[in-house]
């Protein structure tokens, strides 16, 4: 793969258990690249999503993620892979019974970060967040939005090179599902590329940017630009 891509997949199949999901799948996406992935309920987006995380795997074809080649990763080496990758979901999965500095160090241990760096990684992920005032709370003293923002902290405490992001804003009011955008948008221009999985097809238009559907058990690239006409053909209903 070259150095400009963090994903390049060639003609793969992704199953679920024995039911085919996608196929004929290809896709590439640039350092620092953000883009969208929509499509109807079981159309087979958060499937691509695990595939590039090695939770599903690829049945055919080729796949590079981060410099790892999927269909010859061993078992033992998935850790490595995901450790260069930052995952968003929907519904959060904070470790409820502890604060946002236990849940980011908790991590942070877990890779085997060093003692005497983690505090200060965790500072920084909270300041890029706007979260640094919040480092003490319980989850259950946050809004959506805040856990949100820990959750995408959390993504970023190992640099990664590739946030997968599955629905970050479903949850979520207009408003902080703009402030989540704007903080995707301005992680991308790091160099760190994001997909993003969602319905909220008015974000989709507020912050224009390449768009990939699933549909049919494929996968189709839309126009980078969604004009007013365009965006209500890409609806789901």
């Amino acid at each position: 793969m070259e150095e400009t891509y963090t994903v390049q997949i060639k003609n793969a199949s992704i199953y679920q258990k024995d039911d085919k999901v996608l196929s004929d799948v290809s896709l590439t996406l640039k350092k620092g690249e953000f883009v969208y992935l929509i499509g109807r309920v079981g159309s087979g987006k958060s499937s691509l999503i695990k595939a590039l995380y090695s939770e599903v795997p690829l049945s055919t074809g080729e796949g590079i993620v981060c410099n790892f080649n999927l269909k010859k990763l061993r078992k033992r080496d998935v850790p490595k892979l995901r450790r260069k990758l930052g995952v968003v979901f929907q519904d959060f999965q904070l470790l409820t019974d502890r604060s946002v500095y236990a849940n980011l160090k908790f991590v942070l241990r877990a890779i085997g970060w060093k003692k005497e760096n983690i505090n200060k990684r965790i500072a920084e992920v909270l300041e890029n967040v706007d979260l640094s005032d919040k480092i003490k709370r319980m989850p259950h003293e946050l809004s959506g939005g805040e856990q949100q923002r820990v959750v995408i902290a959390r993504a970023l405490l190992n640099y990664p090179e590739l946030i997968l992001a599955d629905e970050p804003t479903g949850n979520l009011d207009p408003e902080t599902s703009e402030g989540i955008l704007k903080l995707l948008t301005e992680i991308s221009k790091t160099g760190c590329s994001v997909l993003m999985a969602t319905h909220n097809y008015t974000m989709v238009k507020k912050f224009p940017n390449r768009i990939i559907k699933c549909e049919n058990g494929k996968i189709t690239e839309l126009s980078e630009m969604v004009s007013a006409i365009d965006f209500e053909a890409i609806k789901e209903d």
